[in-house]
């Protein structure tokens, strides 16, 4: 049985209840992506936020990681986030560039607020060439508020039957 590790971002949390999730349900490691620099998580504040996605999406920046994940001991990685401006956020772009994950299962993840996937998992095919990369779970972000257990093991159930 291969080693799982649940990796998220999550600012406002959704991301954040999916990981827990997946975890529970897997018996995998979890660790959490913290930003070097925070962001403020309060709802209130979303277009504050929104601005400041935008801003790092257009000007392409890499958001510094507080902490080191070792992500060498484990063959599969559930890697979760929100999407924001249709994408990730850019401190995903920054974690799939700092760490190399060949010869590894890349699991994708991801909460939103109507833009699905927003072609993330494609992404991380491209930024992860030597690593398998499955097809991920999207889950609308009052959907992962109000209890994701159901829609986390039809996904896992999904992922185990395509690899029999």
């Amino acid at each position: 049985m291969s080693k799982e590790l649940v990796v998220y971002f999550s600012v406002y949390g959704t991301a954040k209840i999916l990981a827990k999730e997946i975890a529970k349900h897997t018996g995998a490691d979890i660790e959490e992506i913290i930003p070097a620099i925070p962001y403020d998580g309060i709802r209130e504040h979303y277009d504050a936020l929104s601005r400041q996605a935008r801003k790092e999406c257009d000007s392409n920046q890499r958001p510094a990681i507080k902490n080191k994940i070792n992500i060498s001991a484990y063959d599969r990685i559930y890697v979760g986030y929100p999407i924001w401006w249709y994408t990730f956020p850019m401190i995903i772009y920054t974690f799939f560039e700092k760490y190399d994950f060949s010869g590894k299962t890349i699991i994708p993840f991801n909460t939103h607020m109507g833009s699905e996937n927003g072609g993330t998992y494609d992404t991380i095919r491209r930024l992860q060439p030597n690593a398998e990369v499955l097809e991920g779970l999207s889950v609308e972000m009052r959907d992962a508020e109000h209890g994701p257990g159901p829609a986390v093991c039809r996904w896992l159930n999904k992922i185990k039957k395509q690899e029999d």
